[in-house]
């Protein structure tokens, strides 16, 4: 259980942007219960009115504390090896599903105690382990690559980029291996609408819906950005009754961004405010430790009261305190100067940083709060030299 934080501010805070937030010491993560449920409730609804089954994706959120919740709405989880398929098996239940594009056969054994489907990225890992996992009592199924990139502007997401090593191609497929399987599983989606999973979906049927009937399931992956607004949902529900009853198939999907999308915060505070040619305020948070998409996609978080270059008075570029020069977060603009102790509160930062983050630097890890309903604030983890030190030899 997290330890509940107590009324009243803690001393040397500046003014906090947007208000709201508990006054505890940054940076830290908050993500809250009611937003949380606001997206899971719109998922349950997708799986009830699709006959689907919705899986965690582990990848983009693993704050296990909040499972008990999760696994109300939800059937399951999914991991990309050993560790978040243990994480998902012991700490939330229901369905564990496997995917990495290589096994290591020194972990299969293990892995068998808790992976309820694996999935293989080519023929040559269905040979060597679907034997393995088919006595051990799992269902086996085969990542594809339907050769059909939909990506607008995401690159280092596109695993049907040529030369992808995500997926078999029809040219590599073995239809000797049917037997083998129980499913399909494509992920080529990244926060992306219905549309793109049915031109997607078309491409798959053309090259690959003849076998589609001698199958179990087909996992759509994720990617899927359901609880965006303006997100289609009906044409999701209706592709995926079409898959059912066409080919006799179950269904999942393993959103991991749509579970928490919107839900958490990162909060930071200005430790120094510097210029050179332009203003730059230096924050006790890092794109490189704490928001390691801001520099890999790149991603440009919007902050609490904050709005593009141009838009209000004063102009800022956001900025980390590691030795790294690139560790910027961005330009962005307020309505008032920003000052030492003030907060700036990134939104949207439940999915894929927690975990990402990392101690490059000796940088200290965010503390992760949870808001509950009720309004009562817990901290749940406040991270300390200890585990800095233990990532270390």
């Amino acid at each position: 259980m997290g330890t509940s934080l107590a009324g009243g501010p803690e001393s040397g805070f500046g003014r906090l942007m947007g208000g709201g937030f508990p006054q505890f010491p940054t940076p830290y993560f908050l993500v809250e219960e009611e937003r949380l449920v606001e997206n899971l409730s719109l998922l349950r609804q997708v799986s009830q009115e699709a006959g689907c089954k919705i899986l965690l994706a582990q990848k983009a959120f693993s704050m296990f504390y909040v499972y008990p919740l999760l696994r109300q709405y939800l059937q399951g989880t999914t991991a990309s090896g050993l560790y978040e398929a243990r994480l998902g098996k012991e700490k939330f239940g229901g369905e564990t599903h496997v995917f990495s594009p290589a096994y290591r056969p020194s972990e299969m054994k293990e892995l068998l105690r808790f992976a309820d489907h694996l999935v293989f990225n080519s023929p040559a890992q269905v040979e060597k382990f679907a034997f393995q996992a088919r006595e051990a009592g799992k269902s086996v199924g085969i990542r594809i690559n339907p050769e059909c990139s939909t990506q607008k502007g995401h690159a280092i997401y596109d695993p049907c980029a040529p030369g992808s090593r995500l997926g078999t191609t029809k040219a590599q497929f073995r239809e000797e291996q049917l037997p083998l399987l129980d499913g399909f599983h494509f992920h080529t989606l990244c926060e992306q609408d219905s549309d793109d999973l049915e031109v997607t979906l078309e491409a798959f049927e053309a090259s690959f819906g003849s076998y589609l009937s001698q199958m179990k399931w087909i996992n759509l992956g994720g990617g899927h950005h359901i609880t965006r607004k303006g997100y289609h949902v009906e044409r999701l529900i209706q592709l995926v009754r079409r898959l059912r009853r066409q080919y006799g198939v179950d269904v999942y999907l393993e959103p991991g961004e749509a579970v928490v999308l919107n839900a958490g915060f990162l909060v930071s505070s200005v430790l120094e405010v510097v210029h050179n040619q332009i203003e730059i305020a230096i924050l006790d948070a890092s794109a490189a430790c704490h928001m390691p998409d801001v520099l890999e996609m790149p991603y440009r978080p919007p902050v609490l009261g904050g709005g593009m270059p141009g838009e209000k008075t004063h102009l800022y570029q956001l900025a980390g305190p590691t030795c790294l020069a690139g560790d910027v977060i961005g330009d962005y603009s307020f309505h008032y100067p920003l000052s030492e102790g003030d907060q700036v509160v990134f939104e949207d930062m439940a999915l894929y940083t927690m975990v990402k983050t990392n101690t490059f630097n000796g940088t200290a890890l965010p503390s992760i709060l949870f808001r509950r309903c009720s309004g009562e604030v817990e901290l749940v983890k406040r991270f300390g030299y200890e585990d800095f030190l233990e990532r270390l030899s």
